[in-house]
């Protein structure tokens, strides 16, 4: 039974009370989702100027020992220098930086060549702090209290500047996950992490997970298996196993633009999973910014949505 997808009619309205149910959500939690993240920021900037005695000991070994303090070594430098444009400065390996930024060094390169390429970034990073933010290393001297957490407090708000977006949109993510529990809940359903190994179809009825990876065929490769992340699964009371769960994926958006950019990610996922485990239900939790070009795109692929103003349409789908 199709839920909203099938009901063009409705979209407007629909679109209409979806933005103002997100922009009061933004203008009530955003800034204190964005505050905490900024505390927990300022921390971490402290601590990688502590272990850099204040920047004066950006060496290849400190990032080789530290990895996860390049993204505050990058929003110390003037200007701040965004991931691609490190790696154009420096000529370092694009992978040798995205491995850093996730706190670990790539596996496979050989020391020497790793030195040498650590090399090069700290020299660039070296070359290029802010010497505003960091007045101790021009005078040789090391920080006064003050002096570091003002800087700590800068380096943080870069930081979060480049991550508002990502910080928001976790926020809702969890306030919606949080929703979607209480409805399930509310039916008698329990939250319960699959055995490893158990197949989906064999998901106890009456039962549901969050950000389950569900193993599914590449896109590019039908032989290739994937882990495809979906937001919930849940299996009806009523299923009788082997019975496949219900998908579910949280979406919010904060604007029109970033959504029918990022359409595709969607009928990404349900081609795999139709791929791979045949007909599948596969559903879209809305909140936001989701307009007619959006919608008619995923109605076009055979996705259908319910919106989190109006919870009550996920009964249609046997919950």
């Amino acid at each position: 039974m199709s839920i909203n997808a099938d009901k063009p009619h409705l979209w407007k309205a629909d679109t209409c009370a979806s933005v103002d149910q997100f922009n009061r959500w933004f203008m009530k939690f955003a800034p204190e989702a964005y505050r905490r993240t900024r505390e927990r920021t300022v921390e971490g900037v402290e601590a990688g100027l502590n272990i850099s005695q204040g920047l004066s000991a950006l060496t290849p070994g400190l990032l080789k020992s530290n990895p996860e303090i390049l993204p505050m070594l990058r929003m110390s430098t003037c200007p701040p220098l965004a991931r691609d444009r490190l790696v154009g400065l420096s000529g370092c390996g694009k992978n040798l930086v995205g491995c850093l930024e996730e706190g670990k060094l790539p596996p496979h390169m050989a020391p020497k060549a790793l030195d040498a390429e650590l090399k090069k970034i700290t020299r660039i990073l070296r070359l290029m702090l802010d010497g505003e933010i960091f007045p101790w290393l021009a005078e040789g001297r090391p920080p006064k209290r003050q002096e570091r957490y003002r800087a700590a407090t800068i380096v943080a708000d870069r930081l979060c500047g480049s991550l508002a977006d990502p910080i928001v949109r976790n926020a809702q993510e969890q306030r919606q996950l949080t929703l979607l529990r209480k409805y399930l809940e509310a039916r008698g359903y329990r939250l319960q992490v699959p055995s490893s190994g158990q197949h989906l179809n064999q998901m106890t009825p009456g039962t549901f997970s969050f950000r389950f990876n569900v193993q599914a065929k590449s896109s590019g490769s039908e032989e290739r298996m994937v882990k495809i992340p979906i937001d919930a699964v849940v299996q009806p009371k009523s299923a009788k196993p082997p019975h496949l769960p219900i998908f579910i994926e949280a979406k919010s958006a904060g604007d029109f633009t970033n959504v029918n950019k990022r359409r595709k990610e969607e009928a990404t996922k349900m081609t795999q999973l139709k791929a791979t485990y045949g007909q599948v239900v596969f559903v879209l939790f809305l909140c936001g910014y989701f307009d007619a070009a959006y919608l008619g795109y995923e109605a076009a692929e055979g996705i259908d949505w319910v919106w989190e103003h109006r919870p009550q349409d996920l009964d249609k789908l046997g919950i």
